[in-house]
Formats: structure tokens, C-alpha cells, sequence
């Protein structure tokens, strides 16, 4: 089993792919690569805009700073309005988000469909992280002072703790957290 800490201080924002926007990778397996498996970050969102296509990928919206979005996937709209709600989507639709009250922070998890599959719940208090064989488990506290029980590691906000083949124990929130569960498909 492999843990690692991933502090919210170490990640530089980026331009998002369609240059829209800033986002800040806190993990992708397989790392450094646009064929990833899985792949989680933090996006800034300040204005209304289209967002980046990336065919065969399911994704996970959860608005964690903001009012929310409507977010228009194929046509459809989907009010996206409830903070700490995961909202999952195709990724290779044509989606585009229109700010419901002004600046937002979303949680993006995507995976690639037929190989990966993610479960994303928001928790609060307290939970035991498992990775399932073969998978992966990462933790993002959305508040500070989360801590994982029996090791000196704490979280503050958008820190997380990425654990790989096995459980890296009980995490305690004093706040919530959002949990994400990679298995393979």
C-alpha cells in the first residue's frame, strides 16, 4: 500500500485545455498524461463558458465554493445549485456552464469509461478509507483540521491524501470531506 499527502499549497493553477479557465490537479493515475485513467482537480470558474471535451470520459462535478451553475450537457440543463452535491455527466458531450451567482470552485473527477469506474459521496465526521484491490482512495478535506487516526497527517482545506492498494485508515473530519473510490471496470 502506498499513502501520499497532497497539500493544497503545492499545486500551481494551469489553463484549463480550452483555455477557459484555471484548474489545479491534486491526482491523476496514470500520472503526467493525457491518457489517464482517472483524474481529480480543482476548478476556477469565473465566467460562463464552454468546457473542455474529453471523449470516452465520464466526469463528476461537485461545487464546493459558490452559488452553483447551470450546466447545459447536449442541450439538457442540469441546475447545479446545491453545494457538496456530486453531479456526474459524459465528458464528451458538448457541455457549457452558466454562473448562477457568480464565482464557483468545482471538484472535477474524470475517469475513462470501460476501464475505471468512481464513486464520489461527500462525508462528514467521520469515515474508514479503503481502496478496493487494484484501485484507489483519495480523501479532500473541504474544511481544516481533518486528520487521518493513528498518524501524525492532517488536512486543512483541499488538502487530501491519495492511498493505492489498500486503507490507509479512519478519516476524521472537522468539517467534510469529499471521498472518491477508483475500482477498475
Amino acid at each position: 500500500m502506498t499513502t501520499q499527502v497532497l497539500r493544497a499549497a503545492d499545486r500551481e493553477p494551469v489553463p484549463w485545455r480550452n483555455g477557459g479557465g484555471l484548474t489545479r490537479e491534486i491526482a491523476t493515475s496514470p500520472g503526467g498524461a493525457d491518457g489517464f485513467d482517472w483524474r481529480v482537480s480543482l476548478a476556477d470558474v469565473t465566467a460562463d463558458g464552454p468546457f473542455s471535451v474529453f471523449p470516452g470520459i465520464d466526469r463528476t462535478l461537485t461545487v464546493v465554493e459558490g452559488a452553483g451553475m447551470d450546466l447545459v450537457v447536449g442541450g439538457e440543463h442540469h441546475i447545479v445549485d446545491e453545494p457538496h452535491w456530486p453531479h456526474d455527466f459524459p465528458g464528451d458531450r458538448p457541455t457549457q456552464g452558466f454562473l448562477l451567482g457568480g464565482p464557483v470552485v468545482n471538484l472535477n473527477v474524470m475517469y475513462r469509461r470501460g476501464r475505471t469506474r468512481a464513486e464520489t459521496a461527500v462525508v462528514c465526521g467521520t469515515v474508514r478509507l479503503m481502496a478496493p484491490p487494484g484501485g484507489a482512495v483519495l480523501a479532500l478535506s473541504l474544511d481544516d483540521g481533518a486528520v487521518l487516526d493513528g498518524t501524525d497527517i492532517r488536512l486543512d482545506r483541499y488538502d487530501a491524501v491519495l492511498s493505492e492498494g489498500g486503507a490507509p485508515g479512519v478519516l476524521r473530519t472537522m468539517g467534510q470531506a469529499v471521498v472518491i473510490t477508483f475500482s477498475d471496470v
